[in-house]
């Protein structure tokens, strides 16, 4: 926060936020105990047989959420590769472009999940309804943006973020992200249903 006493911190080096969001204790109790994304154990997570990409690209699973959902990047490269999620429930859609983005977006909109589909006042009502749930989440977020080296007062508006992840939701990167199952059936679009977007 602006006129904190906290010190200065470098800038994360590219490829290096994934490390922390599985062993950095500040960064893994908001993120997987707040924002449902756990990367403490990268080799442990595995999807399930017949998922993959429809353009054949990789699909490489780094997270999990606590129900076993997915989180994935898309093709070749390191943490500026497309972030997809990959629900349990048969629905999939791009979330971020980089790992960047993705924390950006979970710091701030820890409840993304519940976006789709509703209006500027259910959103307010579902953010409340969260930080009634963690009435200390302002607190740890502001943390691990610090310990990954961010600046909290830089990070994105909440309706910023969820209007990137509407935007992301449609066109290219969408359809470059597009999910199938086992029998190259295209799962069910993770926010492409939602009548509006925030």
């Amino acid at each position: 926060m602006n006129g904190s006493n906290a010190p200065a911190q470098a800038p994360v080096r590219p490829d290096a936020l994934l490390p922390l969001l599985g062993t950095d204790a500040e960064v893994v109790a908001f993120f997987a105990g707040v924002a449902d994304l756990d990367a403490t154990n990268p080799a442990d997570h595995l999807l399930e047989d017949g998922v993959r990409l429809a353009s054949g690209a990789r699909l490489e699973q780094f997270a999990r959420a606590g129900a076993g959902d997915a989180f994935c990047f898309v093709g070749e490269g390191g943490e500026e590769r497309p972030v997809v999620y990959i629900s349990l429930d048969g629905a999939a859609g791009p979330l971020a472009l980089g790992l960047p983005e993705l924390v950006r977006l979970c710091l701030v909109a820890p409840w993304w999940r519940d976006a789709p589909g509703r209006t500027a006042s259910e959103l307010r009502a579902v953010a409340d309804e969260y930080r009634e749930d963690v009435p200390d989440l302002d607190r740890r977020r502001d943390r691990a943006a610090r310990a990954l080296g961010l600046d909290p007062a830089e990070l994105p508006s909440e309706a910023a973020a969820l209007a990137r992840l509407a935007e992301l939701s449609r066109g290219p990167v969408a359809e470059a992200c597009l999910v199938v199952g086992d029998e190259d059936d295209p799962l069910d679009p993770l926010f492409g249903a939602a009548p509006g977007h925030p």
